[in-house]
């Protein structure tokens, strides 16, 4: 089922999520339904309070942003990622912080460079409950940085410097007014005039 993408503004986007555990009602539901709704938005991460719900629960697939070569086929050794994070933390993050593009789902059609370190270290759960430590490097883990923010109350536009987020002041008020046009589900703090 796809859930709509709570936009800028909602004020689930702000809070600090709560741990769950494997008994969270209806969780592979949930995570499908999570899957189903960010591939129908283009997205590669997709964070629960995205879809309204305040748990440390988050997904990625990073296959989609790997390069081609000229005939069309994806470099073998580097296929990405897809995972599921549930109660998720970053341990370590380390490197010279690079600049990325980012955009969100949940603030469409901004985009802007962020600051992040290139490599990180965490601790999560996957979709069947099994404890993970892993390392990631490069738009992997900038990926899950993005994601990892949402879990704690964080948007990729807090990470900006006061200029631009003076100059996306006007375009942030719309999409938390609905006032844009809409490429898949949402759901606004305010209601669309």
């Amino acid at each position: 089922m796809i859930m709509p993408i709570f936009a800028y503004g909602q004020p689930v986007l702000r809070k600090e999520t709560e741990d769950i555990d494997k008994d969270y009602p209806e969780l592979q539901q949930l995570i499908s339904d999570m899957w189903e709704t960010m591939y129908n938005a283009h997205g590669v991460g997709l964070a629960a309070p995205q879809v309204g719900l305040g748990i440390r629960l988050f997904l990625v697939d990073t296959a989609q942003t790997k390069d081609e070569d000229d005939e069309g086929n994806k470099d073998d050794n580097d296929k990405g990622i897809k995972k599921v994070f549930i109660n998720a933390s970053i341990i370590e993050e380390e490197g010279k912080e690079w600049a990325y593009e980012e955009g969100c789902l949940s603030i469409p059609d901004v985009r802007a460079d962020v600051m992040r370190q290139p490599k990180i270290k965490i601790e999560y759960y996957d979709e069947n409950f099994n404890f993970h430590e892993e390392e990631f490097e490069g738009i992997e883990a900038r990926v899950i940085q993005h994601e990892y923010d949402h879990v704690e109350g964080i948007l990729f536009t807090d990470h900006l410097k006061p200029l631009k987020k003076r100059l996306l002041k006007r375009r942030l008020e719309k999409i938390r007014t609905g006032q844009i046009p809409l490429e898949y589900r949402m759901k606004f703090y305010k209601m669309r005039k």
